[in-house]
């Protein structure tokens, strides 16, 4: 049965709600070790979000370890004006504070510029088997999606497996290159 965003997006966040930290951490480590199968390690510039542990969202420090021991270019978003993101590359001297919305982010950093991104892991609450996603419904990843390079590569990591199909696109919503989940890849 199809269902709406706002449907998905109530439905998940109860499933996440009813799982361990141990269960997020296990499913965070294998999702991590799924992604070394997708073939993006010969690029540079990798943006990943910074989980928001409040929302029970997958850890992704284990993929980002992955990321700075491939010695690739770890980039971070930041909420700037409350209606877009801004970019951060992540360094030793990077210092993280959360927002007011529970959302680690850098204070300080060199700003980069979304055409020089080469793969975009992005938050969702789930994806369908068509790649579009369900985010948290304030439009900032489509927004910066959309000022990445054509050829960006969008991953979409998920706890739990993907639904049949998501009933209300938008033609403003970009689609995912991959969904990753402990269990598969799904490649769009």
């Amino acid at each position: 049965m199809k269902k709406t965003k706002n449907q998905i997006r109530k439905i998940f966040q109860e499933k996440r709600d009813d799982l361990s930290e141990s269960k997020i951490k296990d499913i965070s480590i294998s999702i991590s070790n799924k992604c070394l199968d997708i073939p993006i390690w010969d690029l540079e510039n990798f943006h990943i979000y910074l989980s928001i542990p409040n929302k029970k969202e997958i850890d992704t420090s284990p993929l980002l370890s992955v990321i700075m021991g491939k010695d690739k270019q770890p980039i971070v978003p930041r909420i700037k004006n409350f209606n877009s993101l801004e970019h951060i590359l992540l360094n030793d001297q990077t210092i993280l504070k959360y927002n007011l919305i529970g959302i680690p982010e850098p204070q300080n950093g060199i700003i980069v510029s979304p055409n020089i991104i080469d793969v975009v892991f992005v938050p969702l609450y789930a994806f369908d088997l068509k790649g579009n996603r369900v985010g948290y419904g304030g439009g900032y990843y489509d927004k910066f999606l959309k000022q990445c390079k054509g050829n960006t590569i969008k991953i979409g990591l998920s706890i739990f497996e993907p639904v049949s199909l998501i009933k209300n696109i938008s033609p403003l919503d970009v689609k995912l290159d991959y969904g990753v989940t402990a269990d598969s890849i799904f490649s769009f």
